[in-house]
Protein backbone atom coordinates (compact mmCIF):
# COMPACT_ATOMS: atom_id res chain seq x y z
CA UNK A 1 0.00 0.00 0.00
CA UNK A 2 3.01 2.83 0.54
CA UNK A 3 3.02 2.78 -3.20
CA UNK A 4 -0.40 4.62 -3.26
CA UNK A 5 -0.68 6.39 -0.23
CA UNK A 6 -0.23 9.94 -2.44
CA UNK A 7 -2.71 8.58 -4.52
CA UNK A 8 -5.11 7.90 -2.07
CA UNK A 9 -4.65 10.97 -0.34
CA UNK A 10 -5.31 12.70 -4.05
CA UNK A 11 -8.11 10.81 -4.66
CA UNK A 12 -9.52 12.24 -1.10
CA UNK A 13 -9.05 15.80 -1.95
CA UNK A 14 -9.81 15.54 -5.32
CA UNK A 15 -13.41 14.19 -4.78
CA UNK A 16 -14.42 16.34 -2.03
CA UNK A 17 -13.09 18.79 -4.61
CA UNK A 18 -15.53 17.71 -7.23
CA UNK A 19 -18.34 17.29 -4.86
CA UNK A 20 -18.29 21.10 -4.17
CA UNK A 21 -17.79 21.85 -7.65
CA UNK A 22 -21.33 19.25 -8.14
CA UNK A 23 -22.55 21.68 -5.36
CA UNK A 24 -21.80 24.80 -7.12
CA UNK A 25 -23.40 24.15 -10.40
CA UNK A 26 -25.96 22.31 -9.29
CA UNK A 27 -27.21 24.02 -6.48
CA UNK A 28 -28.47 20.46 -4.60
CA UNK A 29 -27.04 17.76 -2.94
CA UNK A 30 -27.92 15.40 -5.44
CA UNK A 31 -26.30 17.03 -8.36
CA UNK A 32 -22.89 17.11 -5.70
CA UNK A 33 -23.50 13.29 -5.05
CA UNK A 34 -23.61 13.05 -8.72
CA UNK A 35 -20.43 14.88 -9.57
CA UNK A 36 -18.84 12.87 -7.11
CA UNK A 37 -19.91 9.67 -8.67
CA UNK A 38 -18.71 10.97 -12.18
CA UNK A 39 -15.55 12.15 -10.50
CA UNK A 40 -14.89 8.17 -9.35
CA UNK A 41 -16.07 6.74 -12.77
CA UNK A 42 -13.90 8.65 -15.05
CA UNK A 43 -10.49 7.63 -12.45
CA UNK A 44 -11.75 3.71 -12.77
CA UNK A 45 -11.59 4.40 -16.99
CA UNK A 46 -8.71 6.08 -16.64
CA UNK A 47 -6.85 3.20 -14.67
CA UNK A 48 -8.65 0.52 -16.92
CA UNK A 49 -7.27 2.54 -20.06
CA UNK A 50 -3.87 3.34 -18.77
CA UNK A 51 -2.58 0.54 -17.25
CA UNK A 52 -1.15 -1.25 -20.01
CA UNK A 53 0.98 2.61 -20.22
CA UNK A 54 1.70 2.01 -16.38
CA UNK A 55 3.35 -0.91 -17.87
CA UNK A 56 5.11 0.47 -20.59
CA UNK A 57 6.48 3.37 -18.61
CA UNK A 58 7.89 0.69 -16.16
CA UNK A 59 10.76 -0.75 -19.03
CA UNK A 60 11.72 2.67 -19.66
CA UNK A 61 11.54 3.88 -16.07
CA UNK A 62 13.51 1.17 -15.13
CA UNK A 63 16.68 1.81 -17.55
CA UNK A 64 16.58 5.76 -16.48
CA UNK A 65 19.03 7.22 -13.78
CA UNK A 66 17.22 7.90 -10.46
CA UNK A 67 17.16 11.83 -10.55
CA UNK A 68 14.83 11.27 -14.46
CA UNK A 69 13.02 8.92 -12.57
CA UNK A 70 12.00 11.63 -9.70
CA UNK A 71 11.37 14.18 -12.32
CA UNK A 72 9.10 11.72 -14.27
CA UNK A 73 7.52 11.43 -11.20
CA UNK A 74 7.14 15.24 -10.37
CA UNK A 75 7.03 16.90 -13.01
CA UNK A 76 5.77 14.74 -15.27
CA UNK A 77 2.95 14.41 -13.10
CA UNK A 78 2.26 18.19 -13.64
CA UNK A 79 2.10 17.87 -16.90
CA UNK A 80 0.14 14.95 -16.64
CA UNK A 81 -2.55 16.26 -14.56
CA UNK A 82 -2.62 20.40 -15.52
CA UNK A 83 -1.34 20.17 -19.25
CA UNK A 84 -3.18 16.95 -20.43
CA UNK A 85 -6.04 17.29 -18.32
CA UNK A 86 -6.78 21.34 -18.26
CA UNK A 87 -4.64 22.84 -20.98
CA UNK A 88 -4.44 20.55 -23.54
CA UNK A 89 -8.60 20.32 -23.83
CA UNK A 90 -8.48 24.22 -23.48
CA UNK A 91 -6.27 24.51 -26.53
CA UNK A 92 -8.27 22.21 -28.79
CA UNK A 93 -11.60 24.10 -27.73
CA UNK A 94 -9.26 27.37 -28.21
CA UNK A 95 -8.09 26.43 -31.65
CA UNK A 96 -11.54 25.12 -32.97
CA UNK A 97 -13.59 27.78 -31.81
CA UNK A 98 -10.62 30.36 -32.93
CA UNK A 99 -10.82 32.00 -28.99
CA UNK A 100 -8.28 32.85 -26.71
CA UNK A 101 -7.06 30.46 -23.94
CA UNK A 102 -8.44 32.22 -21.31
CA UNK A 103 -11.92 32.58 -23.50
CA UNK A 104 -11.83 28.98 -23.84
CA UNK A 105 -11.28 28.88 -20.06
CA UNK A 106 -14.51 31.22 -19.11
CA UNK A 107 -16.68 29.05 -21.84
CA UNK A 108 -16.01 25.85 -20.11
CA UNK A 109 -17.13 27.81 -16.33
CA UNK A 110 -20.18 29.81 -17.68
CA UNK A 111 -20.96 28.09 -20.85
CA UNK A 112 -20.03 24.68 -20.66
CA UNK A 113 -22.57 22.81 -23.20
CA UNK A 114 -21.06 24.76 -25.94
CA UNK A 115 -17.77 24.81 -24.89
CA UNK A 116 -18.11 20.47 -24.72
CA UNK A 117 -19.42 20.73 -28.47
CA UNK A 118 -16.63 21.91 -29.77
CA UNK A 119 -14.72 19.45 -27.59
CA UNK A 120 -16.19 16.78 -29.38
CA UNK A 121 -16.17 18.16 -32.66
CA UNK A 122 -12.18 17.39 -32.78
CA UNK A 123 -12.73 13.92 -31.91
CA UNK A 124 -12.08 12.81 -35.60
CA UNK A 125 -8.82 14.67 -35.23
CA UNK A 126 -7.51 13.65 -31.69
CA UNK A 127 -8.07 10.06 -32.41
CA UNK A 128 -6.03 9.70 -35.56
CA UNK A 129 -3.55 11.70 -33.94
CA UNK A 130 -3.75 9.60 -31.06
CA UNK A 131 -4.20 6.26 -32.58
CA UNK A 132 -1.57 6.40 -35.34
CA UNK A 133 1.42 7.20 -32.85
CA UNK A 134 0.35 4.53 -30.53
CA UNK A 135 -0.05 2.07 -33.59
CA UNK A 136 3.39 3.03 -33.98
CA UNK A 137 4.34 2.18 -30.39
CA UNK A 138 2.96 -1.19 -30.67
CA UNK A 139 4.25 -1.97 -34.61
CA UNK A 140 8.06 -1.49 -33.54
CA UNK A 141 7.73 -3.64 -30.98
CA UNK A 142 6.50 -6.51 -33.02
CA UNK A 143 8.42 -5.54 -35.94
CA UNK A 144 11.51 -6.05 -33.50
CA UNK A 145 14.11 -8.22 -35.50
CA UNK A 146 15.86 -8.76 -32.09
CA UNK A 147 12.67 -9.59 -29.87
CA UNK A 148 13.37 -13.47 -28.94
CA UNK A 149 10.70 -13.86 -26.50
CA UNK A 150 7.12 -14.49 -27.74
CA UNK A 151 3.52 -15.10 -26.01
CA UNK A 152 1.56 -15.65 -29.08
CA UNK A 153 4.02 -17.24 -31.45
CA UNK A 154 1.96 -17.66 -34.60
CA UNK A 155 1.63 -13.73 -34.21
CA UNK A 156 4.69 -12.71 -33.35
CA UNK A 157 7.52 -14.70 -35.53
CA UNK A 158 5.75 -13.68 -38.75
CA UNK A 159 6.01 -9.92 -37.31
CA UNK A 160 9.93 -9.87 -36.26
CA UNK A 161 10.83 -11.95 -39.95
CA UNK A 162 9.26 -8.73 -41.30
CA UNK A 163 11.06 -6.44 -38.64
CA UNK A 164 14.07 -6.61 -41.25
CA UNK A 165 12.27 -4.88 -43.87
CA UNK A 166 13.66 -0.92 -42.94
CA UNK A 167 10.77 1.13 -41.78
CA UNK A 168 7.66 -1.23 -41.93
CA UNK A 169 5.97 -0.21 -39.00
CA UNK A 170 5.80 2.89 -40.93
CA UNK A 171 4.48 1.52 -44.18
CA UNK A 172 2.37 -0.42 -42.08
CA UNK A 173 0.77 2.43 -40.01
CA UNK A 174 0.90 4.59 -43.09
CA UNK A 175 -1.30 2.18 -44.96
CA UNK A 176 -3.94 1.81 -42.09
CA UNK A 177 -4.45 5.43 -41.93
CA UNK A 178 -5.24 5.57 -45.77
CA UNK A 179 -7.43 2.51 -46.30
CA UNK A 180 -9.44 3.90 -43.14
CA UNK A 181 -9.74 7.39 -44.85
CA UNK A 182 -11.21 5.85 -48.46
CA UNK A 183 -14.56 5.05 -46.45
CA UNK A 184 -14.93 8.43 -45.03
CA UNK A 185 -16.37 11.76 -46.57
CA UNK A 186 -13.84 13.81 -48.40
CA UNK A 187 -13.43 16.54 -45.96
CA UNK A 188 -13.21 14.42 -42.85
CA UNK A 189 -10.80 11.90 -45.22
CA UNK A 190 -8.40 15.30 -45.07
CA UNK A 191 -9.07 15.79 -41.96
CA UNK A 192 -8.23 12.22 -40.66
CA UNK A 193 -5.09 12.17 -42.86
CA UNK A 194 -3.85 15.02 -41.85
CA UNK A 195 -3.79 14.34 -38.21
CA UNK A 196 -3.02 10.56 -38.63
CA UNK A 197 0.54 11.66 -40.55
CA UNK A 198 1.13 14.34 -37.85
CA UNK A 199 0.71 11.47 -35.24
CA UNK A 200 3.46 9.20 -36.97
CA UNK A 201 5.61 12.38 -37.51
CA UNK A 202 5.19 13.00 -33.80
CA UNK A 203 6.71 9.68 -32.98
CA UNK A 204 9.40 9.85 -35.54
CA UNK A 205 10.54 13.02 -34.22
CA UNK A 206 10.58 11.68 -30.52
CA UNK A 207 11.97 8.54 -31.21
CA UNK A 208 14.71 10.53 -33.23
CA UNK A 209 15.55 12.34 -30.40
CA UNK A 210 15.66 9.72 -28.11
CA UNK A 211 17.75 7.56 -30.25
CA UNK A 212 19.93 10.74 -30.73
CA UNK A 213 20.32 11.46 -26.89
CA UNK A 214 20.68 7.90 -26.34
CA UNK A 215 23.63 7.13 -24.38
CA UNK A 216 27.17 6.68 -26.70
CA UNK A 217 29.49 6.22 -23.82
CA UNK A 218 29.52 5.13 -19.54
CA UNK A 219 29.92 8.90 -18.55
CA UNK A 220 27.20 10.07 -16.22
CA UNK A 221 26.56 13.01 -18.34
CA UNK A 222 25.95 10.10 -21.63
CA UNK A 223 23.28 8.70 -19.17
CA UNK A 224 21.46 11.66 -18.49
CA UNK A 225 21.42 12.64 -21.58
CA UNK A 226 19.45 9.04 -23.00
CA UNK A 227 17.18 9.64 -19.30
CA UNK A 228 16.35 13.18 -20.91
CA UNK A 229 15.27 11.53 -23.95
CA UNK A 230 13.22 8.55 -22.35
CA UNK A 231 11.68 11.43 -20.03
CA UNK A 232 10.19 13.24 -23.64
CA UNK A 233 9.15 9.74 -25.05
CA UNK A 234 7.22 8.99 -21.81
CA UNK A 235 5.35 12.21 -21.72
CA UNK A 236 4.07 11.77 -25.64
CA UNK A 237 3.78 8.11 -25.23
CA UNK A 238 1.21 9.74 -21.86
CA UNK A 239 -0.35 12.23 -23.91
CA UNK A 240 -0.91 9.71 -26.30
CA UNK A 241 -2.82 7.76 -24.11
CA UNK A 242 -5.10 10.25 -22.65
CA UNK A 243 -6.30 11.89 -26.13
CA UNK A 244 -9.32 9.72 -25.90
CA UNK A 245 -9.59 9.38 -22.62
CA UNK A 246 -9.92 13.36 -22.30
CA UNK A 247 -12.58 13.44 -25.53
CA UNK A 248 -14.48 10.63 -24.74
CA UNK A 249 -14.90 11.86 -21.39
CA UNK A 250 -17.29 14.81 -22.52
CA UNK A 251 -19.62 12.06 -23.51
CA UNK A 252 -20.13 11.59 -19.52
CA UNK A 253 -20.23 14.86 -18.11
CA UNK A 254 -19.66 18.35 -19.79
CA UNK A 255 -17.95 19.74 -16.56
CA UNK A 256 -14.38 20.76 -17.66
CA UNK A 257 -13.22 20.90 -13.81
CA UNK A 258 -14.58 17.28 -12.76
CA UNK A 259 -13.42 15.78 -16.14
CA UNK A 260 -9.94 16.99 -14.69
CA UNK A 261 -10.49 15.39 -11.21
CA UNK A 262 -11.42 12.14 -12.31
CA UNK A 263 -8.99 11.73 -14.80
CA UNK A 264 -5.98 12.99 -12.75
CA UNK A 265 -7.06 10.49 -10.02
CA UNK A 266 -6.65 7.77 -12.34
CA UNK A 267 -3.68 9.91 -13.43
CA UNK A 268 -2.47 9.18 -10.16
CA UNK A 269 -3.10 5.38 -9.90
CA UNK A 270 -0.92 4.99 -13.33
CA UNK A 271 2.20 6.68 -11.72
CA UNK A 272 1.80 4.50 -8.61
CA UNK A 273 1.47 1.43 -10.00
CA UNK A 274 4.72 2.17 -12.74
CA UNK A 275 6.62 3.16 -9.51
CA UNK A 276 5.43 -0.58 -8.12
CA UNK A 277 6.29 -2.46 -10.82
CA UNK A 278 9.41 -0.87 -11.55
CA UNK A 279 10.25 -1.18 -7.32
CA UNK A 280 9.26 -4.88 -7.73
CA UNK A 281 10.41 -5.87 -10.76
CA UNK A 282 7.19 -7.38 -11.61
CA UNK A 283 7.70 -7.56 -15.38
CA UNK A 284 10.49 -9.70 -15.40
CA UNK A 285 8.83 -12.36 -12.64
CA UNK A 286 5.84 -12.53 -15.46
CA UNK A 287 7.18 -12.89 -18.54
CA UNK A 288 4.31 -11.90 -20.95
CA UNK A 289 2.83 -8.96 -19.31
CA UNK A 290 5.08 -6.74 -21.01
CA UNK A 291 3.57 -8.85 -24.37
CA UNK A 292 -0.39 -8.24 -23.44
CA UNK A 293 0.88 -4.35 -22.49
CA UNK A 294 1.86 -3.91 -25.99
CA UNK A 295 -1.08 -6.14 -28.23
CA UNK A 296 -3.37 -3.78 -25.48
CA UNK A 297 -2.19 -0.64 -27.55
CA UNK A 298 -2.31 -2.19 -30.38
CA UNK A 299 -5.68 -2.88 -29.51
CA UNK A 300 -6.50 0.66 -28.49
CA UNK A 301 -4.82 2.35 -31.17
CA UNK A 302 -6.81 0.46 -33.76
CA UNK A 303 -9.87 1.49 -32.04
CA UNK A 304 -8.83 5.30 -32.10
CA UNK A 305 -8.09 4.90 -35.80
CA UNK A 306 -11.97 3.01 -36.38
CA UNK A 307 -13.61 5.39 -34.14
CA UNK A 308 -15.47 7.03 -37.16
CA UNK A 309 -17.04 4.28 -37.99
CA UNK A 310 -17.86 2.56 -34.91
CA UNK A 311 -17.41 4.31 -31.47
CA UNK A 312 -16.87 1.92 -28.59
CA UNK A 313 -17.82 3.29 -24.97
CA UNK A 314 -15.15 3.78 -22.84
CA UNK A 315 -15.62 1.21 -20.84
CA UNK A 316 -15.26 -1.54 -23.61
CA UNK A 317 -12.19 0.41 -24.52
CA UNK A 318 -11.35 -0.15 -20.92
CA UNK A 319 -12.33 -3.76 -20.48
CA UNK A 320 -10.93 -5.29 -23.78
CA UNK A 321 -7.47 -3.71 -22.93
CA UNK A 322 -7.82 -5.53 -19.67
CA UNK A 323 -9.12 -8.11 -20.53
CA UNK A 324 -5.71 -8.71 -22.89
CA UNK A 325 -3.24 -8.28 -19.66
CA UNK A 326 -5.46 -10.51 -17.77
CA UNK A 327 -4.67 -13.27 -20.37
CA UNK A 328 -1.30 -12.07 -20.10
CA UNK A 329 -0.54 -12.70 -16.56
CA UNK A 330 -2.50 -15.89 -16.53
CA UNK A 331 0.25 -17.06 -19.05
CA UNK A 332 2.90 -15.74 -17.76
CA UNK A 333 1.82 -17.74 -14.31
CA UNK A 334 1.25 -20.82 -15.74
CA UNK A 335 4.97 -20.54 -17.68
CA UNK A 336 6.08 -19.93 -14.25
CA UNK A 337 4.44 -22.95 -12.54
CA UNK A 338 6.29 -25.38 -15.21
CA UNK A 339 9.61 -23.27 -14.64
CA UNK A 340 9.58 -24.15 -11.50
CA UNK A 341 8.17 -27.78 -11.43
CA UNK A 342 11.01 -28.62 -13.64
Amino acid sequence: MKYFKGSFIFTFFGLAAAFFIGQYYGQTQAKAFEALFIASVLAVLEISLSFDNAIVNALVLKKMTPIWRHRFLTWGMIIAVFGMRLVFPLLIVAVVGHIGPWNALVMAALRPEEYANLMKSAHLEVAAFGGSFLLMVALKYFYDEEKVEHWIAVIEKPFVLLGKVEAIEMAVSLLVIYITSLFLPQMEALSFLKAGIAGLVVFVAVDGIGAFMEASGETMNDIHRASAGMFIYLEVLDASFSFDGVVGAFAITHNLFIIMIGLSIGAFFVRSLTIMFVEKDALSKFAYLEHGAFYAIGTLAMIMLLDPFLHLPEWVTGLVGAVILILSLVDSLRRGQKEFVK
